[in-house]
């Protein structure tokens, strides 16, 4: 098999098994209102649950980067497949909130943290070639996101047919296909860097030093913090805030499915204008827009078609962020510690996922609705992307290898 030929099968498998971890933990709030009347768990209980599968994957992430330099990614992937499954099985199983915490919070989260969107971005820049690279990164992301339209309809018609443990059956059943898409996609550790690819060398001490002094960098990271946490939040509570409004709850599935499916033409977009405009400029044009989107959703009533063009909008500005903030990591840093040093913007990412999804249920369960977290929310996207913008123009993301 050529080069080309083995990296385009390489990409799609990382592209499969992201679309699969993505779209199944995206659609697990669609079990939440349901699950909770069925069992003694309470929406802030399943809110902390899945605040705690963001935060350990984000914590986790780095250690599982620099790991697979040492290992390989194969045996990873392999670990973090398995994981999502037994996390899924842990959760359908589930009789308290212990069942809930341990599957759809811990097993979960450390699954995403193997196999997960900064596997799938390091291992398709290892395998192209710079000049198409950012494209290349797009094309994966977008692929990336079609699994919400596969699960979330599936999960909420299985959901409301049978009951929200067939839903999560449904989900594990779907998860099966992540073990021989990561498998695939451990072919990358027999490949070697295209030609022309900045490798990166020294330690990883060495590397984290770097990373810790390059103002650029640790703008971008703590930006992505916002990211997370408005991106979960949405994910999280939008089924919950919907069925408060009294909307059908297949609209709800139809509001995920839409932005998975707004998501590929986002992801393609950015993946394209990341090779050819400021990265970082970019970025902060994705937190303002999804700010002024949600400010203009939230302040009133929803209605069917007001739902699905948020969705819509949310969907174009939503993954667009993953090929431009690994497409920066290169430009800064080079191949080696990709997945590491890419591992620690998104712990911070994670982190702001955790404040998304248990700040918003911990708000809501105070004030009896989501008014106060959806402003915070806007608030907060609007003044990190002003940050991001100021930084992105004062050192664009391409000088940044050079700088």
């Amino acid at each position: 098999m050529g080069a080309g030929r083995t990296a385009i099968v390489i990409a799609g498998a990382a592209a499969l098994f992201l679309s699969l971890t993505m779209g199944i933990r995206q659609s697990l709030g669609l079990i939440m209102v349901p699950l909770s009347a069925d069992i003694d768990v309470s929406l802030a209980d399943f809110a902390m649950a899945l605040a705690v599968q963001n935060l350990i994957w984000g914590l986790t992430q780095p250690f599982a980067g620099a790991l697979a330099v040492r290992t390989g990614f194969r045996p990873i992937l392999m670990a973090g497949a398995a994981l999502y499954i037994g996390g899924l099985a842990t959760l359908a199983m589930a009789e308290g909130r212990w069942g809930v915490l341990i599957g759809a919070g811990g097993m979960i989260g450390l699954a995403m943290s193997c196999a997960g969107p900064s596997f799938a971005m390091a291992i398709t820049a290892r395998v192209v070639s710079p000049a198409p690279r950012s494209l290349a990164l797009g094309v994966v992301s977008a692929m990336g996101s079609l699994g919400a339209v596969a699960a979330a309809p599936l999960g909420q018609s299985l959901t409301t047919d049978l009951s929200w443990r067939h839903g999560v059956a449904g989900f594990a059943a779907l998860a099966l296909i992540i073990a021989p898409a990561a498998w695939a996609a451990g072919r990358v550790d027999r490949t070697a860097p295209p030609a022309g690819a900045a490798a990166g060398g020294g330690s990883a001490r060495d590397a984290l030093r770097l990373a810790a002094r390059e103002p650029a960098f640790v703008v971008m990271a703590c930006a992505y913090f916002v990211c997370g946490m408005q991106l979960i939040f949405i994910t999280t509570h939008l089924p919950a805030y919907l069925a408060l409004c009294g909307m059908d709850p297949m609209l709800s599935a139809s509001a995920l499915g839409t932005i998975g499916a707004f998501n590929v033409l986002g992801s393609l977009f950015f993946g394209w204008a990341g090779g050819r405009y400021n990265k970082l400029a970019l970025l902060a044009g994705i937190y303002l827009g999804r700010s002024m989107v949600l400010f203009w959703f939230f302040r009133s009533l929803p209605t069917p078609e007001t739902t699905i063009l948020f969705a819509a909008l949310m969907g174009f500005l939503w993954l667009g962020v993953s090929p431009l903030v690994a497409g920066a990591v290169v430009d800064m840093f080079g191949l080696k510690w990709q997945a590491m040093i890419q591992g620690i913007a998104f712990a911070w990412h994670q982190v702001g996922s955790f404040v998304g999804a248990f700040g918003g249920g911990l708000l809501f369960a105070a004030a009896g609705d989501y008014d106060l977290a959806w402003r915070l929310a806007v608030g907060i996207g609007l003044a990190a992307g002003a940050v991001q913008l100021v930084t992105g123009l004062m050192r664009p993301s391409e000088q940044l290898a050079a700088g």
